[in-house]
């Protein structure tokens, strides 16, 4: 018996031998005390070298692979391997832990790295993308996490003198980090010339950003910045593996063996070489050291630790050492000395000193070793081999006796006899050799009885015998020294062992768990003096079990240090010390056995705190010694809370029965009735499964909870007032300490908490995100700041919030029972206590993870199931109810008293000022002094002391009491039958509230002309309410038999109810006493019906498919219907009583006739036709429209018709109660819907005058009454109904622009391809055929000519060094829309085009930049509050979702400074659509393009999402923060507004409410603007802007414009809303028009852009002015007093634009684009001088030689030709079919050449006047023209192709040039060619999908710029043969620059852009002479 119990010795680990060298690096240093921290297995370990002491951390679960020393050197962070590994920060004085950083990284943490004030911890994951991690670890939460890289990183360091850079290095790499926002950006380290790139192992960071790091090859590498300068060759002569700082200097250590020493610029001081020392050995390697002062610490792969004093530094100090590589196995114990002896795979023997905790020797065998065994005299010492032999040597110097192999396979285990004079060696093969000692070993005996390898064996104590395991699990006995089997069992009971190592066996029959075969033990030791067994396992256990233990599944105490595998554990000779080793972590453990009678004294020694537990776990017999669980608690236990379907899940539901519907729903359906239903009183509580529910709220109502509805109570008004947020079960509710804030958990697959004002009942803050299925128990904090909850999930997850921001703060694991409450410490708001099934666990905090220690019980008691639990009057105090009926009173963490207070279950406890209540299963009330001495006064709930005035009925004396609340003089009490009662303190008790008690209600009846109910239940009872205001249950009678129906005779005196056993009864209505009863049927009656008028008839349905007539008056069955197939749900009589409809399980419609009961068919036709009594039915035409568009997973249950026919209320099992029109004809109706209840909606009712509905549900047990608010006499107030489920079908307008707007795709950079169709092999890729004449190196030849003719001969050439961006034509208005703003009162404007910010100012033009964004920004907002002026939010696009630099972003920056305040990269994939500032500035909202269309808010100043949730279906176009609000914000998009509320760290959204305008419907949205009075205006499609009061339509102002509404600005300061749409300009008309605060009147302005129509995308109000952006790229100033327009911004509407021309000699140039203007630029003015519109897309564009004529080529073929001066038309020509895409004059004005995408290039002669006729062309072009250039003399032309080839023609013959050596002597006038020798350098490694667009080399003929497809502009030298030639790169543009051209005299770079129709003009910078 006594193995039910664990024993109650205790070991402490005392001492371990190892250090982790091996596959770690950077991992010992010396703490603030001059202590050594370092790690071994799981532990880490503090070591003083002064005391020759350690101290253990003791809080990881598997491997330590990491660490990292806080830069105060006392604190520690370590990071484990593991499927959910984490980080410890323990503090290296107390060993305790400080914080848990959890939940983020998977496999393993790699590396660790503090910051320079130890605020922020940074972590490298060992996950496929090695993700980078920086923590705030104090508060245990995640401030940033990027991808690190593809392959291992190595090394992290924080740079200690710029703040927010990191430094990461490894596998090839090293790379540059900043951290932004919650932004970690990596440069990669640029290895250039000055090294090899290779793999990088450590690295230091020093100041003026220079980095040091250790290389593979020996070197170290020097980085400034992100480049290589130089690197120190040689400095070790293999990798370096640690590299350490210090005030005086660096450390590096390497495989070599060597330590190095550097000054503060890496000048070498000193070398010292570890192998060459005394102790050192060859193959030495370092893998780790620390310099401080003149102290070095060295960790090396064998497992040793060194210390070097350096002044005598050929002398190194071995402190530690271990074994090294490989697995430890081998393990004995000198028979007589305090001595270990352990071998490993490392082939060495070592014997340590368990005294001295030191190793006093060490050989080096042969062959790795398996096991080791002592004589009993203490000189021999026999090992095992890996290969078979076995070897003896003398203990006392190591010098062998005998080598003797036997055998091939190893030998696992030896064994001397008690009398020494045999050893036996079991092998792997199998067998067991018996060797004589005496006989120099000689084999004499053989047992060869195992099948498998040999584990394990014992001797007897008289040599006589010897047991064996093996590997199969058998165990065998043999006679010695022969070998013969034993079996007979007379022989094996005489037996006794001298030692018990054996795994198998009686005696150890409680080691293994009950239920599980398998062999994970590898080692059992047995103390036979202590009655004790230690054993060893895989999973790095070693446990503490009763010797002998006889019963399987015996109770231990574990203790967890060794990572892996336990190899071998056995106790020393005198059992003061147990030695354990571990196979992986080859480290040797020696344990303190503390024995029962010491452990009184070692209480202080409290259990170690840790996150595995290490005192007794739970094993499987745990339930043996304690009595039988009450039966309630048994049965709550045994509660699941799981659902088929939870409400999250309806939205993807209904998304995937979306397409059915498509054609279900073709015909218009009816709109939704206009009745609604308000909840007006619910009768229930929940108690069966809920506890301490129940609580006086400040002004003295109460607070409880019944189904999906918090309910508050006034007692005086007999009223109740209901929290509706939530929409499921709830479970659980706590109340603030001030008594006015309420906390309810629910149930739900991420279920929420709702913390809710009692007062306005608004939810304050919502959480959710960490628990699974539900929550079952809150608790607020004393300061009421916190808030602690427990899940349901399997591990009963503990999470601790701070709710008001909503932010997790800690969380952990609670235990795998049910916990049931969860309290926090009154006056320690760090701890907190969870009290469950046999649990009771003392939390406290430690950053983001709590730790925990269980209630130690010692000899007072049991490990009992607490029900309740408080805190006392001190911190250290607590007490807790068990289900036994005790009160448990505990002191810190231990049990120091039990008081007995109740029979059965303690339910409820709470502490008063001056004592406690408890309240129990016994019905009683106590109440108790300050110490649980004496029980001060009892109430017993009994029916006798009701108060006379007492509403209702007590249902049974003493109900088990379930909730105790004190408050107001009153004791209030909740039940486990659902009544809430008030006790007086004199003694009179007052019924306030009750429903049902446990079990289903389904039966349901209302009263022909009263108002009152009846129903019946599975609880065994029928009751009867009142609906009228006094709300109480008036009678109550118990029946034999659960019931499921019951109805009122039509005269009301009779009510007959249906019962679970087929039985039916009729009873008198007012008294309940049986009138009659009958039982015909086996199964649950379903359904009874009196036949209206007199009442004649009574129909009885029955689950038996059967319903049977019988007349009331004879008490006669008088007929049965037959012909259901299956059980019968529903009943209804038509009006007469002829005809019954019944509806069946089947949903099988049927029609019988009364009373004979035949069946009659009817078509549906036909019995729409007939006029029913009631309608309670779920089928048939006329309620198609009721059932669900998910109608798989859901029925519905329940309808009922109003008494005039107008309104079908429908039940269904997700607990919604719907309003249908009647009839609903038509599938899926328009409803109104309403939650409360929480699962399945049993019945429905109207009450008899259609005033009230009453409801029942199923599983909530709750009767709710709601009333009827008909349509006419209804207030304007807002229903809280949704409404139906799917969106209505009307389009919600076209417009084409919105369209575009919706469908357009954002390409992002990254993944862009060619925007040319071009085929062929890339340049770079072709094969060189060689030229005819290669010139000799020194060639007689004259000299090669010029490539280009260089147009500024006389200067000197100077090459261009950068390009500056200097202007941008362009604006983003196609498709972004609110992306204009005033900026410093009115002097600047910002916007953005393609990936730039533009501030422009608005007097001169000048603008400036923010070039951070790495893609096409869609959105951009200025923040208004004077704290943050001059802030900009901009977002833009991206693909992924993994955080990394191509992730969507949002950038805020300081528009004037440029200055990145923070990056947000964001989970929006594909981009960012909208921004919005908060009213304080300090909230940033993004909306996202995903599919879900994310909204997210953000506190951007630290980077954190504080919430995020999917806002619609499609497209959200904008979201905008009310101006005067940080929580609520509106969201409009295609069919689409709803009003956001934002609750801690929940958003809670309505849809916009059209119900209450006729005719209104969901039009789609386009904008948004605010009034006071929480008005809302959204601009629409069709023109309209409505107008919203909170959520509800309210009217409606009709066309406010003539096209869609597209921008909305409200001006703070005077509430003015400026709106901007699509208009054509009329005389009263005007695109942009300015409105009164609430849009009443208005005054229009005209934009005198002379467009067809003006469509305004953008507006913004400032001081008299409005600022306009518009859908053509114009910028346009609006004066408010005169009306006048003045243009800022031009720039092209549609691109792309492929036409670039710069003047020969002038600043101007000239663009063609797509949307069918050519337009004149005037660099130095800044503007657009001039545009044309041609009527036809343009292509291509060219200035004449003198700069007189234009050349315009056009996409459908025709080119025509311009004068400058007049602008008129000199000639046009259309001599092609297809688009033109290069134009050129000849040098000499003599020619034109015209190259078209018809693979032809046509030349023409000017001279020959404007005829224009072709006088040749060139012929076989292999592919469109892409570029074209003459030569300089005019006499050659170079083509460039579309499949990547350049051809050469003469002029103007069009003859092919192919002779190599002609070509190379050509001088070109112009090179725009991207083909051809001379610029193969411009081809990228990375083009395959992606090409080079455009070239042009400067006019110096030195430069040459280039655009590509990526929207790179990149510079480079001219000529540039070698291909991947170097370059700098410019970004700004999207996708696709489509042309690039040096301006006149290289001033100036002028690109175009393909997608983002911008023009920019990059100024050129020379190099200085």
């Amino acid at each position: 018996m006594a193995a039910r119990s664990a024993p109650s010795c205790h070991l402490r680990l005392e001492w371990v031998y190892g250090y982790r060298g091996h596959q770690c690096r950077n991992n010992l240093y010396y703490t603030a005390a001059k202590e050594i921290v370092y790690f071994v297995a799981g532990v880490g370990v503090v070591y003083s070298p002064r005391e020759h002491r350690q101290k253990f951390y003791r809080g990881h679960s598997d491997d330590i692979i990491s660490l990292a020393l806080h830069p105060e050197r006392v604190l520690v962070a370590t990071g484990q391997v593991g499927k959910e590994p984490y980080i410890c920060v323990w503090d290296s004085y107390t060993v305790q832990t400080v914080s848990v950083l959890k939940d983020v990284h998977t496999h393993g943490i790699a590396c660790l790295a503090f910051d320079l004030d130890g605020q922020r911890l940074v972590s490298v994951g060992l996950d496929s993308k090695n993700a980078v991690c920086v923590w705030d670890w104090k508060r245990g939460r995640m401030l940033s996490m990027a991808p690190g890289h593809t392959d291992r990183i190595f090394d992290i360091s924080w740079d200690l003198y710029q703040p927010n850079k990191l430094v990461s290095c490894g596998v090839k790499h090293i790379k540059f980090w900043s951290l932004c926002g919650n932004a970690l950006t990596p440069k990669r380290g640029v290895f250039g010339k000055t090294g090899d790139l290779q793999t990088i192992l450590c690295l230091a960071c020093a100041r003026d950003e220079l980095t040091y790091s250790g290389a593979l090859n020996g070197d170290i590498y020097v980085w400034k910045g992100i480049n290589l300068i130089r690197t120190i060759q040689g400095a070790h002569t293999a990798g370096i593996f640690s590299m350490n700082s210090c005030e005086e200097g660096f450390a590096t250590g390497g495989r070599d063996g060597c330590i190095r020493l550097w000054d503060l610029t890496f000048k070498p001081i000193t070398v010292i070489d570890l192998r060459e020392t005394e102790q050192g050995y060859k193959g030495l390697s370092v893998r780790s050291v620390c310099w401080r002062g003149d102290h070095i610490l060295v960790g090396t792969q064998d497992s040793e630790i060194f210390e070097i004093v350096v002044h005598e530094r050929n002398k190194p100090f071995l402190i530690m050492q271990g074994h090294c590589e490989g697995e430890l196995w081998a393990l004995a114990v000198h028979p007589t000395k305090p001595l270990a002896v352990t071998g490993s795979d490392d082939r060495s023997v070592r014997i340590w000193s368990l005294v001295d905790h030191a190793l006093i020797a060490r050989c080096n065998m042969e062959e790795p070793i398996r096991c080791a065994a002592v004589n009993v005299d203490g000189i021999h010492l026999a090992l095992g081999m890996k290969d078979g032999s076995f070897t003896v040597l003398r203990v006392r110097d190591m010098t062998e006796v005998v080598h003797i192999k036997d055998r091939k396979e190893a030998i696992h285990e030896l064994k001397y006899s008690p009398d020494g004079t045999y050893l036996a060696v079991g092998c792997n093969d199998s067998s067991v050799d018996i060797y004589g000692v005496a006989q120099r070993y000689k084999k004499v005996g053989e047992c060869v009885g195992s099948l498998s390898f040999i584990t394990h064996l014992d001797w007897s104590s008289d040599s006589r015998y010897l047991q064996t395991n093996d590997g199969s699990g058998k165990r065998l006995l043999y006679k010695m020294p022969g070998g013969k089997e034993v079996t007979s069992k007379e022989e094996i009971k005489g037996m006794h062992w001298a030692s018990w190592t054996c795994v198998a066996g009686l005696e150890v029959n409680g080691i293994w768990p009950k239920y599980s075969d398998i062999n994970d033990i590898n080692s059992v030791d047995g103390n036979y003096v202590g009655q004790v067994l230690v054993t060893a396992d895989d999973y790095g256990v070693v446990k503490l079990f009763r010797y002998p233990c006889l019963r399987k599944g015996a109770k231990f105490r574990k203790y967890i240090g060794h990572s892996a595998h336990v190899t071998n554990v056995r106790w020393s000779h005198d059992y003061q010390w147990v030695i354990s080793i571990g196979g992986a972590d080859h480290s040797v453990f020696q344990w303190k056995f503390i024995p029962e009678r010491k452990l009184k004294d070692a209480l202080h020694i409290a259990p170690q705190e840790s996150l595995a537990e290490s005192n007794s776990d739970e094993s499987d017999s745990d339930l043996s010694d304690v009595p039988e669980l009450d039966s309630e608690i048994e049965q709550e236990t045994q509660l699941t809370y799981h659902r088929q379907v939870y409400k999250e899940d309806l939205p993807q539901l209904k998304e995937q029965c979306k397409e059915k519907q498509k054609s279900a729903t073709s015909k218009r359906r009816e709109r939704a009735p206009g009745n609604s239903i308000r909840l007006h009183f619910i009768h229930g509580y929940r108690g069966y499964d809920c506890r301490s529910n129940l609580f006086y709220t400040q002004i003295g109502e109460i607070v409880y909870h019944v189904a999906a509805v918090g309910v508050i109570y006034n007692r005086q008004q007999n009223t109740q007032r209901f929290y509706l947020g939530h929409d499921d079960d709830i479970l659980c509710l706590a109340i603030h300490p001030l008594k006015d804030y309420v906390a309810t958990g629910q149930v739900g697959r991420d279920p929420s908490i709702h913390v809710w004002d009692t007062e306005t009942i608004k939810p304050l803050s919502i959480l959710k995100g960490y628990h699974q299925y539900g929550i079952c128990a809150v608790e607020f904090s004393a300061d009421g700041k916190r808030l602690a909850s427990v899940g349901i999930d399997d591990s009963h997850t503990i999470v601790l919030w701070d709710w008001k921001k909503g932010e997790k703060l800690s969380v952990a694991r609670g235990s795998k029972d049910k916990i049931f409450v969860v309290k926090m410490n009154p006056y320690v708001p760090d701890k907190l206590i969870t009290a469950g099934i046999k649990h009771m666990k003392f939390w406290r905090r430690a950053g983001g993870g709590l730790i925990g220690r269980k209630g130690y019980v010692g000899t007072l008691g049991k490990n009992d199931t607490m029900m309740c639990a408080v805190y006392g009057w001190t911190e250290e105090m607590a007490f807790s109810g068990t289900s036994t009926g005790d009160v448990c009173i505990w002191r810190d963490v231990f049990l120091v008293k039990t008081v007995k207070a109740h029979d059965g279950p303690v339910f409820s406890m709470h502490a008063l000022e001056k004592g406690f209540v408890t309240g129990g299963k016994d019905g009683v009330v106590a109440l108790w002094d300050d110490s649980f001495e004496r029980c001060l006064k009892t109430y017993a709930i009994k029916r006798a002391d009701l108060a006379p005035g007492s509403k209702g009925l007590l249902l049974e004396d003493n109900p088990s009491i379930r909730a105790i609340s004190l408050g107001h003089g009153h004791i209030l009490v909740g039940t486990k039958n659902g009544e809430i009662l008030e006790v007086d303190k004199s003694g009179p008790i007052t019924l306030l509230v009750q429903g049902h008690m446990e079990g289903e209600v389904w039966g349901l009846a209302t009263h022909p002309y009263l108002p009152i109910c009846a129903t019946v239940s599975d609880d065994k009872t029928l009751r009867i309410w009142d609906l009228s205001p006094s709300h109480c249950m008036l009678a109550v009678r118990k029946l034999k038999k659960g019931g499921r129906c019951c109805c009122f005779s039509p005269d009301g005196k009779a009510l007959a109810v249906g019962l679970n056993d087929g039985s039916f009864l009729m009873a008198n209505a007012d008294t309940l006493e049986d009138l009659v009863s009958f039982h015909h049927r086996k199964d649950i009656i379903s359904d009874i019906r009196f036949s209206p008028g007199s009442g004649k008839y009574l129909a009885v349905a029955s689950h038996d498919s059967f319903v049977d007539i019988y007349n009331v008056m004879s008490s006669k069955r008088v007929g049965v219907c037959k012909g259901a197939t299956s059980y019968v749900t529903h009943i209804d009589w038509d009006s007469r009583g002829k005809l019954l409809q019944v509806n069946t399980g089947a949903k099988e419609q049927l029609f019988f006739e009364a009373p004979r009961g035949k069946k009659q068919t009817i078509p549906s036709v036909e019995a729409e036709k007939i006029s029913w009594a009631t309608w309670t039915s779920v089928l048939g035409l006329c309620t198609e429209g009721i059932w669900p568009v998910i109608g798989e997973v859901t029925d519905v249950t329940a309808s009922c018709l109003t008494s005039d026919k107008m309104v079908l209320a429908t039940g269904d099992d997700l607990g919604f109660v719907k309003l249908f029109r009647y009839p609903a004809k038509g599938k899926f109706g328009k409803f109104k819907k309403y939650v409360a209840h929480s699962t399945h909606v049993t019945n429905v009712r109207w009450t008899y005058d259609d005033s009230m509905l009453v409801t029942l549900g199923g599983a909530d047990m709750s009767l709710m009454v709601w009333t009827n608010e008909m349509e006419s006499h209804r207030e304007k107030k807002n229903c809280d109904s949704e409404e139906s489920d799917i969106d209505s079908e009307e389009d919600g307008g076209y417009d084409s622009d919105v369209t575009r707007e919706n469908e357009i795709s954002y390409t992002i950079r990254a993944l862009s391809t060619n925007i040319r169709p071009m085929f062929g092999v890339k340049p770079h890729l072709q094969q060189k055929e060689p030229s005819v004449d290669e010139r000799p190196p020194v060639s007689r030849a004259p000299p090669q000519p010029e490539k280009l003719q260089s147009n500024n001969v006389g200067k000197k050439k100077r090459p261009i060094e950068d390009l500056v961006l200097e202007l941008a034509f362009g604006y983003r208005g196609r498709d972004c829309r609110n992306n204009v703003h005033y900026l410093n009162d009115g002097d600047d404007i910002i916007y953005h085009t393609a990936s730039i910010g533009i501030l422009h100012n608005v007097a001169t033009g000048t603008q400036s930049f923010y070039q951070e964004h790495n893609d096409d920004i869609l959105c951009l907002t200025v923040n208004q509050h004077p704290k943050f002026i001059n802030i900009v939010a901009t977002g833009q696009v991206g693909d992924s979702t993994d955080m990394s630099a191509t992730a969507p972003s949002v950038h805020i920056w300081d528009a004037v400074n440029k200055q990145t305040l923070s990056i947000l990269r964001c989970s929006h994939s594909k981009g960012v659509c909208s921004v919005s500032f908060s009213a304080t500035g300090k909230l940033l909202l993004s909306v996202g393009l995903d599919p879900e269309h994310t909204v997210t808010i953000w506190r951007w100043q630290e980077g954190a999402k504080i919430a995020s949730r999917g806002g619609h279906n499609q497209r959200i176009f904008v979201a905008e923060f009310r101006p005067d609000s940080d929580t609520q914000f509106v969201s409009v998009g295609i069919k689409h507004v709803k009003f956001w509320t934002l609750a801690g760290r929940a958003l809670l959204s309505k849809k916009g409410l059209l119900s209450t305008l006729e005719d209104a419907r969901m039009q789609t949205m386009l904008a948004v603007a605010f009034g006071a009075n929480n008005l809302t205006f959204t601009g629409t499609i069709s023109g309209d802007v409505c107008v919203w009061k909170d959520h509800i339509l309210c009217r409606v102002v009709a066309r406010a414009h003539n096209g869609p509404v597209f921008a909305m600005y409200t001006t703070l300061r005077d509430g003015l809303i400026v709106t901007g749409g699509k208009e054509r300009p009329s005389k009263e008309g005007g695109a942009v028009k300015l409105w009164d605060q609430e849009l009443r009147r208005c005054r229009a302005f005209r934009l005198e852009t002379g467009q067809v129509t003006d469509c305004v995308r953008s507006v913004c109000r400032g001081k008299g002015k409005i600022l306009v952006g518009t859908r053509n790229s114009e910028i346009i100033e609006v004066g408010e007093k005169n009306a006048a327009c003045n243009i800022l911004v031009n720039g092209h509407v549609d691109g792309p634009i492929w036409g670039l021309a710069t003047h020969p000699s002038r600043d101007f140039f000239l663009s063609a684009a797509e949307d069918g203007t050519v337009r004149l630029w005037d660099i130095a003015d800044k503007k657009m001088l001039n545009k044309v519109n041609l009527g036809h897309a343009a292509r291509t564009v060219c200035y004449s030689p003198e700069g007189d004529m234009v050349a315009i080529g056009m996409k459908n073929g025709e080119f025509i030709i311009l004068l400058v001066s007049s602008l008129k038309i000199w000639g046009k020509k259309r001599d092609r079919r297809c688009a033109i895409h290069d134009i050129r004059f000849s040098p000499d004005s003599r020619y034109l050449a015209v190259g078209s995408s018809e693979n032809s290039v046509d030349f023409y002669d000017l001279t020959l006047g404007p005829t224009l006729n072709r006088i040749s062309y060139c012929k076989d072009i292999p592919s469109f023209v892409i570029q074209m250039d003459f030569s300089a003399d005019s006499r050659h032309l170079q083509v460039s192709s579309g499949c990547y080839k350049r051809l050469v023609y003469e002029v103007p013959s069009g003859k092919h040039l192919v002779d190599h050596a002609a070509i190379d002597r050509i001088t070109w006038a112009t090179w725009t060619s991207i083909l051809g020798d001379e610029v193969m350098g411009i081809w990228s490694r990375h083009a395959e999908k992606a090409d080079v667009t455009c070239a042009c080399v400067s006019h110096s003929g030195i430069s040459l710029v280039t655009g590509d497809d990526f929207g790179m502009v990149k510079l480079y030298d001219f000529p540039c043969p070698e291909k991947f030639a170097k370059h700098k790169r410019f970004l700004g543009h999207s996708p696709h620059v489509t042309n690039i051209r040096f301006t006149s005299g290289d001033r100036h770079v002028v690109s175009a852009g393909g997608d983002d129709c911008s023009l920019f003009v990059w100024k050129c910078v020379h190099v200085s002479h």
